[in-house]
């Protein structure tokens, strides 16, 4: 009886203590509720990625805005082959500069243009003449006969910054439906890059997608403004395209659209930027500027006592680091006037007066 009495109260005290053991669990998450809910916190529902990616910014109004002032531009263009010409065809994009009709491109697009068709984002159609162009730039003007029609507005391009966003529109591979349109950053500003029709300066480089056919459309900032004019693209490179910047454009553009042409100075002499790599080689004084490697005969450098190997430092007070500054400031000056250029001749520095003259059409 003992025995048995004695088993009995070990099982109460058994289940007594299970119980004790069960509460105290209990109690202990309980007593933390920061901890479960920072272990809530990091299970993400696909409900909140999804809240997450509504909140960031549509372009969709933005893009409605600009979308009409954005043409698609198809071009049958006259080749020569090997024994006879032939008829090609292309495409592009252009950018309506007036309401009476200027529409701006690259020059690339139209080059050697039999016909040139411009469709309008509502469907209209309109065959183009060709105002002007100015290879430097690689920059045409058109014209179609058409009144009211919707334009973009030019944003300095000095006011944008690498980082800023950035959308592309452009004709991209002729695909039907309107302009394709893609988003990206400017990567960089102040590119100089070589093509197989020459060097293009001071251009900004962006990774917003441009495809064959974006060439002539806008690149524009988040208010709508533009920015750039897509250019190029490094065959083989990814996120790597380029645009003719604002600031390059719009003198060209109002050129091409007052006069046909541009009226560009001429200083007569060709150059290449010092860099430290060149400046060892050839033991140069100084690593940045730009040497002289030809001037013409009886041009404006040359009268003004500039020789081969030279190097302009200054000009008119600004520094010249490289050809991109170097060109970007003799663009913006005027035929007959006269600047001050501050070189290095075998380490010695001289001041030169050169009075610009007037480059010759199409080159």
């Amino acid at each position: 009886m003992k025995q048995a009495l004695a088993l009995l109260l070990c099982l109460l005290l058994l289940i007594t203590t299970l119980s004790c053991s069960e509460t105290t669990t209990l109690r202990d998450a309980s007593d933390r509720p920061d901890q479960v809910r920072k272990e809530s916190a990091s299970i993400t529902s696909p409900a909140d990625s999804t809240d997450q990616t509504s909140s960031l910014p549509s372009i969709a109004e933005l893009v409605s805005k600009v979308k009409p002032a954005v043409v698609s531009i198809s071009v049958q263009s006259l080749n020569q082959g090997l024994f006879s010409q032939f008829t090609d065809e292309g495409s592009g994009t252009g950018i309506i500069i007036q309401p009476d009709g200027f529409i701006l491109t690259n020059f690339h697009v139209i080059q050697n243009a039999k016909e040139i068709t411009v469709s309008l984002s509502g469907g209209e159609t309109y065959t183009a003449s060709v105002i002007g162009y100015d290879r430097i730039t690689d920059l045409a003007m058109i014209k179609i006969e058409a009144v009211n029609l919707p334009t973009i507005t030019f944003l300095d391009s000095d006011n944008i910054r690498v980082g800023d966003w950035v959308i592309a529109f452009g004709n991209a591979l002729a695909l039907k439906g309107g302009p394709t349109v893609t988003m990206g950053i400017i990567s960089a500003q102040g590119r100089t890059i070589q093509t197989d029709k020459g060097a293009l300066y001071d251009l900004i480089q962006t990774d917003a997608a441009i495809n064959t056919g974006n060439s002539g459309g806008p690149l524009i900032d988040l208010t709508g403004r533009v920015v750039g004019i897509n250019t190029a693209i490094l065959r083989g490179a990814q996120g790597i395209g380029f645009a003719v910047s604002s600031k390059v454009a719009q003198p060209i553009i109002k050129s091409l659209i007052d006069h046909g042409r541009v009226v560009r100075p001429l200083i007569g002499l060709t150059g290449a930027d010092v860099t430290p790599t060149r400046a060892s080689r050839w033991d140069l004084p100084v690593t940045e500027g730009i040497i002289i490697t030809r001037t013409s005969r009886d041009g404006p450098a040359e009268q003004g006592g500039l020789k081969e190997g030279d190097i302009i430092m200054k000009m008119n007070g600004e520094s010249t680091p490289d050809m991109a500054t170097f060109l970007t400031l003799l663009w913006s000056m005027n035929v007959g006037q006269t600047l001050e250029v501050e070189f290095l001749r075998q380490s010695k520095s001289l001041k030169a007066l050169i009075t610009l003259t007037e480059r010759p059409p199409g080159t």
